[in-house]
């Protein structure tokens, strides 16, 4: 392998640790739950699961649990749904000694 090459994948295997460079836009993937697959889908911020309780409810195991995997390359926008919503953890104040 050439040495510039060699130079880009350290790069790209240091950004794959850094999944907050990223922020997904739309995406599609095939979920496989314990009574069948689903497709979940993520369009402009608006998920979409065809299964029944996102029809009724608005969200899912199945996109909560997408949202879990993917939450530090989601928008602020793609958090936020009626089973997720994403709460920066407060940096710890110091204890008064």
């Amino acid at each position: 392998m050439q040495s510039s090459m060699i130079g880009k994948v350290e790069k790209a295997m240091r950004y794959a640790h850094e999944p907050d460079r990223v922020k997904l836009q739309s995406f599609r993937a095939s979920f496989a739950g314990d009574n069948g697959t689903h497709t979940v889908s993520l369009d402009a911020d608006a998920w979409r699961c065809d299964c029944h309780l996102f029809e009724s409810a608005g969200g899912c195991t199945h996109t909560l649990a997408m949202q879990k995997m993917l939450d530090p390359m989601l928008t602020d926008a793609s958090r936020e749904t009626p089973l997720y919503h994403h709460v920066e953890s407060p940096e710890e104040e110091p204890v008064p000694a």
